[in-house]
């Protein structure tokens, strides 16, 4: 393969990865005309060093894309495409101070690829949506020391997603809004959501809702296609899974796929699962984005909520077992789907609904105790799993303390947490957060924006020791954390920072509204959602979980928060817990 990548200058690859192997045997079995579509196409994808590409580059690329052909460009990429996900063929040699070499791409691979995804937003073809999205998640993926491994790649991926005008692909840049964290690509992916559309002339905030793929499914949570004398039924059986069996003439299932359809349907067989994987990847990021709704504010008309939510083949699979707002003129109702329609909470139909009915969740903290109580029954006695925690949420009111202190909490002050967990942890709920250093420099506290509510809710921490290597990894960042006060400031207060080594939060001289907000001031619910994110940093991040620190930690330091908190009182999330195993221990065998 090296000799082949030399002599081949028609194809200008390194041997060494999974991915250009494959390119390269392959540019070795092609006819000399293709072999030379291919080597022009892939000299002009080396070219791809803009952050997208003008319409010069798009000018040259389309011609030597349709020389190749827009099938045989397909095919070929749907199959170089996931090998970048694999291991390098050939080891490089780590430096001692940089990042792993073998866990990334090499800069001429970097920038054909970029070229390749940018080629991709020329064709209007499903599958090559699927594989964009695909190649953006390994590309983005972290390595230590670096960060993402191709953040260029990802970069591009994402830009061609917003330029397909499929179903497909909107589906995936909104599957990629759930499921990439990373900042940079965050701005992207909104971009290329903006874009869609401005294009499809529709408000940004409905995009990611109109844009979810039905996959084939002709009724909510099921699909049903005939393939020869037998009957493929794809299944939506979870929130995370799908099931396939396949009927035959009598109607009756079997599992296996029948030898038949192997031979005489290998292409709608290979659709049908490939649309399968879609699904199971696609409803647990329409579950983060429907739970991320609490703090939009979302208002429905009946008919529209009723088209993306209840009755949408996929999210409808969801959205059936969520409980609902029906407000009709000053009539207020709470409802969820049963057998065919919508009750509420004693099984009784919800009537009066017109054209003016309007939709939004239903969220605890606005209902009384016996109203939660009175669903969390009905839930439990018609065996309902919600996606997400609603009925069973936890609700996080004003404490009486916090009430006295004004304009902060100390609800989750004076603990110590791992830093690297809390971090992925902001990452997963949407807060901005910095790995601190053990260096002269000044970071911002963990901070989420809420534009909607023009309110920043920040979470102070600070890190841990003075003792290089100890106290941090080999790179210097800190392990461990303390944390400090939450409060809330206007979206645009000037920005607070502290110094790596402590000493509190300030501002740097900027004039603007800095002055905290008094907590009775703050959204109910915005307060009890944003201090339920806290707790879950230091419900999970907390070195009090971890049984090896029972002696104090790192030369003992710490044995009286371990002790204090292991054996202190429940945290809302653990109350919550508390009482589920309250209902259901005397259900269970071991009641006794």
């Amino acid at each position: 393969l090296q000799t082949l990548s030399n002599n081949h200058t028609r194809f200008p690859l390194k041997a060494g990865e999974a991915w250009s192997d494959r390119a390269l045997a392959d540019g070795a079995a092609m006819p000399g005309p293709l072999q030379n579509a291919w080597g022009a196409l892939l000299a002009h994808c080396q070219t791809a060093s803009a952050g997208k590409p003008s319409a010069k580059w798009v000018k040259t690329a389309t011609p030597l894309v349709a020389e190749i052909g827009e099938e045989p460009f397909t095919q070929t990429l749907l199959e170089w495409f996931p090998l970048v996900d694999k291991p390098r063929t050939q080891s490089l040699n780590p430096r001692r101070w940089g990042p792993d070499p073998n866990m990334m791409l090499i800069d001429l691979h970097t920038d054909t690829l970029k070229g390749l995804a940018w080629c991709c937003s020329l064709i209007d073809d499903a599958r090559l949506a699927r594989a964009l999205a695909a190649l953006a998640i390994s590309t983005y993926k972290k390595v230590p020391g670096v960060g993402p491994r191709a953040i260029k790649v990802g970069n591009a991926c994402v830009w061609a997603l917003g330029q397909i005008t499929n179903e497909t692909a909107l589906g995936q840049l909104a599957y990629l809004k759930v499921r990439i964290k990373f900042g940079t690509a965050q701005k992207g992916i909104e971009k290329a959501l903006n874009e869609t559309a401005e294009r499809m002339q529709v408000p940004r905030e409905e995009i990611e809702e109109m844009g979810v793929p039905a996959y084939g499914l002709t009724e909510v949570g099921k699909l049903e296609e005939p393939l020869g004398d037998f009957t493929a039924q794809l299944t939506i059986t979870g929130t995370t899974t799908t099931q396939l069996v396949w009927l035959k003439p009598d109607g009756k299932p079997q599992k296996s796929v029948p030898a038949a359809v192997k031979k005489d349907f290998a292409e709608e067989l290979k659709d049908l699962k490939a649309g399968a994987k879609d699904i199971q990847k696609m409803l647990p990021a329409q579950r983060e984005r429907i739970d991320n709704l609490f703090l939009e504010q979302k208002v429905w008309p009946l008919a529209t909520w009723q088209e993306r939510y209840l009755d949408h083949p996929l999210v409808g699979t969801l959205a059936r077992r969520i409980i609902w707002c029906f407000k009709t003129g000053d009539d207020v109702v709470d409802g969820i789907w049963l057998d065919g329609q919508l009750v509420d909470c004693n099984s009784n139909p919800i009537e009066n609904q017109d054209a003016s009915t309007t939709v939004t969740l239903w969220h605890p903290i606005e209902h009384s105790t016996e109203e939660i109580i009175a669903w969390r029954d009905w839930l439990e006695e018609h065996k309902i799993q919600q996606p997400f925690k609603q009925a069973h949420r936890e609700v996080y009111l004003l404490t009486d303390a916090e009430r006295n202190t004004g304009v902060y909490s100390n609800r989750y002050a004076a603990h110590i947490i791992k830093q690297h967990q809390f971090n992925a942890l902001c990452g997963a709920r949407g807060w901005k957060n910095q790995l601190r250093l053990m260096v002269d420099d000044f970071y911002p506290p963990a901070r989420k924006m809420l534009p909607k509510w023009n309110l920043r809710a920040e979470f102070w921490v600070e890190g841990i020791g003075d003792n290089y290597g100890v106290d941090t990894n080999d790179a210097g960042t800190f392990l461990y954390l303390a944390t400090d006060q939450v409060r809330f400031y206007p979206v645009e207060a000037a920005p607070r920072v502290s110094h790596a080594g402590g000493g509190g939060y300030a501002t740097w001289g900027e004039e603007g509204s800095d002055n905290p907000l008094n907590l009775e001031a703050i959204p109910p619910l915005v307060f009890s959602e944003l201090m339920r994110d806290v707790d879950l940093f230091v419900g999970v991040a907390s070195v009090a979980n971890d049984p090896t620190w029972s002696d104090g930690g790192p030369e003992g330091r710490y044995i009286d928060y371990w002790q204090s908190y292991s054996f202190g009182d429940l945290t809302e999330t653990a109350q919550t817990r508390k009482q589920i195993l309250q209902r259901l221990v005397p259900r269970l065998k071991i009641a006794s």
